[in-house]
């Protein structure tokens, strides 16, 4: 993780008790699947304290907004993210993307609970989503995005191989995207693999080892994710773009 400007950052939210979650390229780093960012991206609860402690934080980093939406907790309950660029020394160019809710993904007061917490130097305490709810985050229309979900699961499995709980095991199952991992998985947990059949049909190809079954099975899968997504930010698309042409007539009317 970038050291100075997103420590910073965290550290500015800490000081105003932003309740917030970490997601997004940093959260990929800590969960061990690399991916280079100096966006900064957070899941907030959407609560009036809570935007109002958000705002003195966005202003201590003088971090102004770069489109539309607005903070705002009408546009964020719909499912909005809102956009900051830092001018502050420290964090200096530096964009804040602020979202309160995810396709596919529980209301924040079950993620806080869930989530993963780090102690970070300078008494930083980092407040992460957790992987399983980082991993249904990432299923999304853009191809980065099923590209980042198969490195986190199939860095989980390869760093808790022989310590997983039964629990853990079962989640491999309902994520894991890489083929020739399931069929091994398989493999070596048999019962686990039958009882996953019920929930995501796909295993009983991983069972049999017919990868090429398999892999067709996950391309479906995905699309049918993407497709999801595409409907669910159709409407939101819209609204934004309502609001941007809103925008460009109160400037020229101004002007």
């Amino acid at each position: 993780m970038t050291p100075n400007p997103i420590l910073k950052v965290l550290s500015i939210l800490n000081k105003y008790k932003v309740q917030y979650l970490l997601i997004g390229g940093q959260a990929c780093i800590i969960y061990g699947a690399a991916e280079f960012s100096r966006d900064s991206d957070f899941v907030i609860f959407s609560s009036p304290d809570n935007l109002a402690r958000m705002r003195k934080a966005l202003k201590a980093m003088k971090a102004g907004s770069i489109y539309v939406p607005p903070l705002d907790e009408k546009y964020l309950e719909r499912g909005h993210a809102c956009h900051f660029r830092c001018g502050a020394i420290d964090v200096k160019g530096l964009r804040i993307d602020v979202i309160a809710k995810m396709r596919g993904c529980d209301e924040f007061d079950i993620l806080w609970k869930r989530r993963k917490k780090l102690s970070l130097k300078k008494g930083v305490i980092l407040n992460i989503i957790s992987l399983q709810d980082l991993v249904r985050s990432k299923k999304t229309q853009r191809d980065k995005d099923w590209l980042m979900l198969k490195r986190l699961v199939d860095n989980d499995i390869i760093l808790k191989e022989y310590k997983a709980s039964p629990g853990r095991i079962k989640w491999w199952f309902s994520e894991c995207r890489n083929a020739d991992i399931l069929v091994e998985l398989t493999k070596r947990y048999g019962t686990i693999a039958k009882e996953s059949v019920k929930n995501r049909p796909l295993i009983s190809s991983a069972i049999r080892g017919d990868k090429r079954r398999l892999l067709i099975k996950l391309n479906r899968e995905e699309a049918e994710e993407r497709k999801k997504d595409i409907a669910y930010w159709l409407p939101l698309r819209k609204e934004l773009e309502a609001l941007r042409h809103e925008n460009l007539g109160v400037r020229s009317t101004l002007l």
